[in-house]
């Protein structure tokens, strides 16, 4: 029967007294395995007090190495939050820039094209006119010419009537 709650020391080892009995334990080899049960105690003691206080740094430095860990973990799950954050960001102002680029290419094609339908208007209107005054130049010419043709027809005329009677004048006489 061991009581769990019974300690014993080195100097409760040194200080028990067995007591004298007749045809009892030779004292001198009782004192000497005392001392070394003692010693030996002793011992054991500083070596368990040793290992206890490895054994509590090692407990605080695993303490430490697992608040650390969950400090990491911690720090990585973050940062891949932040990842996907940065990620959906630039992906949305990839989409806006993506957007306004095609409104700003709208806008210049359409632009392009109201030039274009500018210049072709300004184009009809110059090969109207270009039309118009060819047609008037024709029609001026043509005056000039039935003019001219009128001139040259009195002209000719005037002449033969002029050689008709200057013919009868000088010959009769």
């Amino acid at each position: 029967m061991i009581d769990e709650s019974f300690h014993l020391t080195p100097l409760d080892v040194r200080r028990y007294d067995f007591g004298r009995a007749l045809r009892g334990y030779n004292p001198a080899r009782v004192d000497q395995f005392r001392d070394q049960v003692a010693e030996e105690m002793e011992r054991l003691t500083r070596i368990n007090q040793d290992l206890d206080a490895k054994a509590r740094s090692f407990h605080e430095q695993l303490r430490a190495f697992r608040e650390r860990d969950k400090a990491l973990n911690d720090a990585l799950v973050s940062a891949q939050q932040l990842r996907g954050e940065v990620r959906e960001q630039a992906e949305r102002e990839a989409q806006l820039i993506l957007r306004e680029a095609q409104g700003e290419g709208e806008r210049i094609i359409e632009g392009a094209k109201a030039d274009v339908r500018r210049m072709e208007e300004v184009l009809d209107n110059l090969d109207r006119s270009r039309r118009t005054y060819l047609a008037q130049m024709r029609t001026l010419i043509a005056r000039q010419l039935s003019e001219v043709e009128a001139s040259d027809s009195d002209v000719v005329a005037n002449t033969l009537r002029g050689a008709g009677s200057n013919s009868s004048g000088p010959n009769q006489e």
